[in-house]
C-alpha cells in the first residue's frame, strides 16, 4: 500500500507512505534545503520540537531531550487534554551518521520499531528515508493509524520551518 500526500506548503515536493511489508513502513519526502541544515532540524531539540508534532493533533510536547550520539538516549513526554497523565517515548540512538543516519529504539513498549532516518543530497536538495520497523505485524497495524497518517503532515510543518530558516 502506497499513498502520497502533497502537505500545506509544497506542491513539488510529496510524501510517500508505503508499507514494504507485514513489519515496515517508509515515508520518504524531498526538501529544498541542504543535507546539513535537514539533518540539524532531526538533531537539535529546539528545532525538533517546531515541527515534530502535527499541528492538527491535540498533543502538546511537554519535553525533549535528545543526546545525539551513537549510545545516547531521548526521551520525548507529550501531554493530551483528555488524557491526565503524560506520554513518553524513549529509546537509544544506535547509530548517529552526521549528514547520513539516525537509528534509534522505540523502548516504551514491546511492540516498539526500529526506527532509521536516512539523508541524501542532490543538487542542494535533501531526500529523507524515513523507516520504522517493527516486531510484529499487529504492532505494524497499530502504527498505520498514527504515524503514516501524522508524517506526511510533520514532514510539511518540516518543509515549513525549512522555507522560513
Amino acid at each position: 500500500m502506497a499513498r502520497e500526500n502533497e502537505g500545506s506548503v509544497s506542491t513539488t515536493h510529496r510524501t510517500h507512505v508505503e508499507r514494504k511489508s507485514d513489519l515496515e513502513l517508509v515515508v520518504t519526502r524531498t526538501f529544498d534545503a541542504p543535507v546539513h541544515i535537514v539533518f540539524d532540524a532531526w538533531s537539535k531539540p529546539e528545532l525538533f520540537r517546531s515541527w515534530w508534532i502535527p499541528k492538527s493533533a491535540p498533543i502538546t510536547l511537554e519535553s525533549c531531550e535528545m543526546d545525539i550520539r551513537t549510545g545516547g538516549k531521548y526521551r520525548l513526554v507529550f501531554s493530551h487534554p483528555d488524557f491526565p497523565q503524560t506520554m513518553a517515548f524513549f529509546g537509544t540512538y544506535t547509530e548517529v551518521t552526521p549528514n547520513t543516519r539516525l537509528v534509534w529504539t522505540n523502548e516504551e513498549s514491546e511492540q516498539g520499531a526500529i526506527t532509521t532516518v536516512t539523508f541524501q543530497e542532490k543538487d542542494g536538495r535533501t531526500q529523507v528515508v524515513y523507516s520504522e520497523r517493527y516486531p510484529t505485524k499487529e504492532a505494524l497495524e497499530e502504527a498505520m493509524t498514527g504515524s503514516a497518517e501524522g508524517l506526511p503532515e510533520q514532514f510539511a510543518q518540516l518543509d515549513e520551518m525549512l522555507a522560513a530558516a
